[in-house]
């Protein structure tokens, strides 16, 4: 026997196991060569290890319990996760071969529309979203096509609608103006002004304009429009020119807030003009990202032409969406949701998430170093914006908390306001105490640090450059 060739395969190191049933998982010939990024392999995986790539991936994402850019859920109980597995399989337009899933649909409309102190007189519809994006789109379409065959019924021109609302909005009614072709008429914040009142509004209406836009907890500060304003501005409006405008309110972050935390506060179906609103479920209606509602005051502010009649699916069905497909997960989860806390659970929980904003609010207004834009008085949100000159932007202590895991926007606010920069803190159910302590103590310990190693002017106007051409878009 050859010594030198025996020796060779003593030390010849050996072939890895490739048994699914005697290899761990990382111990298989995925974990040492590439996986295809850019195109479908061309061999299978067992389903552990594609598991476990995918999930290795996301360990590289953000911890979305130290999120606090995002207004959207974050966290569950299980028996909602449960039902949300059940509802992905089933496509919610398919009504006749679902139909419980359009009176789940159905009774979550007229909860909601109670909910929002709908009149007894009325008669209340609406549909169930993706998101506020596509609720806002709805109800904007609808009220151009009710201005518009007003105009056509009384031989008026009808090419040149008009809708008015303020920079505080998010993008998504720049998009609806530009996507349906109706003008926009911006109101720019000021300073010290970040929300539009009647005053703003007046020199803007004319006969063109299909509708006045107010937001109920804006993107940028958290604040509201002055509805009630508005509200009566547009009846002495329609009462002094017989031009009947509506009101849309956004209320996609807080609508499921001012109903539990400040019942009397006037904003919703309680105020004449107030005809269609959009909230975001998936914000403070406490589930997971994906779902919106838009509701209509009454049947009579939905145009019949606009929900399309099909037939394709098995029986006759009328779909109003710009999203034709989508799964039931969070119709479920809603409905878990309603019926599980009810209006009591709902109140204890927006008690709490307010209560933490507000200790936090106080501790970061009381350090010294902050300005409150905001003062947690209708959504659980918190805006700072450095006082006094320092060595150091709000963006560079945003970079710091990152080292720490949280995640804490700065942005700039919205034309005419844009030189002032800010830190946004949205406070959500699964943000304690415990938690709101150690983020304070984390941005004081930023603080310090930037104070004690001062970044160069150079980068300091730099991202103060770059953040000007940004503008936060929140979520819908």
């Amino acid at each position: 026997m050859n010594i030198s060739k025996s020796l060779k395969n003593l030390f010849r190191k050996p072939k890895r196991q490739e048994n699914p049933y005697i290899s761990p998982i990382y111990g298989g010939r995925w974990d040492t060569h590439p996986i295809e990024k850019k195109k479908i392999p061309e061999d299978p995986l067992l389903p552990e290890v594609a598991y476990r790539i995918v999930a290795d991936e996301m360990n590289l994402e953000g911890n979305p319990a130290l999120n606090m850019a995002t207004f959207v859920t974050t966290w569950m109980e299980p028996e909602a996760d449960e039902l949300i597995k059940m509802g992905a399989t089933k496509n919610l337009v398919d009504e006749d071969e679902y139909p419980q899933l359009k009176v789940i649909e159905e009774r979550i409309i007229h909860m909601e529309a109670e909910l929002f102190n709908v009149p007894d007189d009325c008669e209340p519809t609406g549909v169930v979203t993706i998101g506020s994006s596509e609720a806002i789109m709805l109800a904007l379409l609808a009220h151009k096509w009710s201005w518009r065959k007003k105009r056509q019924a009384a031989g008026l021109d009808s090419s040149r609608p008009n809708i008015i609302f303020g920079a505080d909005v998010h993008t998504c009614w720049e998009k609806f103006s530009r996507y349906f072709d109706v003008e926009m008429r911006v109101i720019p914040l000021q300073q010290d002004k970040y929300t539009i009142n009647a005053e703003d509004i007046a020199p803007l209406l004319d006969e063109n304009t299909i509708a006045v836009g107010v937001v109920v907890g804006t993107t940028f500060t958290g604040q509201v429009d002055d509805i009630q304003e508005i509200n009566r501005y547009l009846i002495k409006h329609k009462q002094a020119t017989g031009n009947n405008i509506p009101i849309h309110v956004d209320a996609a972050s807080g609508g499921f807030v001012l109903p539990f935390y400040r019942p009397d506060f006037l904003w919703d179906f309680r105020l004449e003009q107030v005809r269609t609103i959009n909230v975001s479920n998936h914000k403070f209606g406490l589930v997971y990202a994906g779902m919106g509602s838009v509701i209509f005051k009454d049947k009579s502010d939905l145009p019949p032409e606009l929900p399309f009649e099909i037939n394709y699916l098995g029986g006759s069905i009328h779909n109003y969406s710009l999203n034709f497909s989508k799964g039931s997960s969070n119709l479920l989860a809603q409905y878990y949701m309603f019926i599980r806390l009810g209006k009591s659970g709902y109140r204890k929980i927006i008690n709490a998430v307010m209560d933490n904003a507000q200790y936090l609010e106080k501790q970061l207004s009381d350090s010294g170093y902050f300005e409150i834009l905001t003062d947690a008085n209708f959504l659980p949100t918190v805006v700072v914006k450095l006082i006094n000159d320092q060595t150091f932007t709000a963006y560079h202590i945003s970079d710091q908390l990152r080292k720490n895991g949280w995640i804490v926007p700065a942005y700039s606010l919205p034309l005419h306001a844009d030189h002032i920069v800010v830190l946004r803190m949205v406070i959500k159910e699964n943000f304690s105490r415990d938690l709101a302590e150690k983020l304070l103590n984390d941005i004081l310990a930023a603080i310090d640090y930037l104070q004690k190693n001062p970044p160069q002017r150079q980068v300091i106007d730099e991202m103060q450059k770059e953040s000007s051409k940004i503008k936060p878009h929140g979520v819908c």
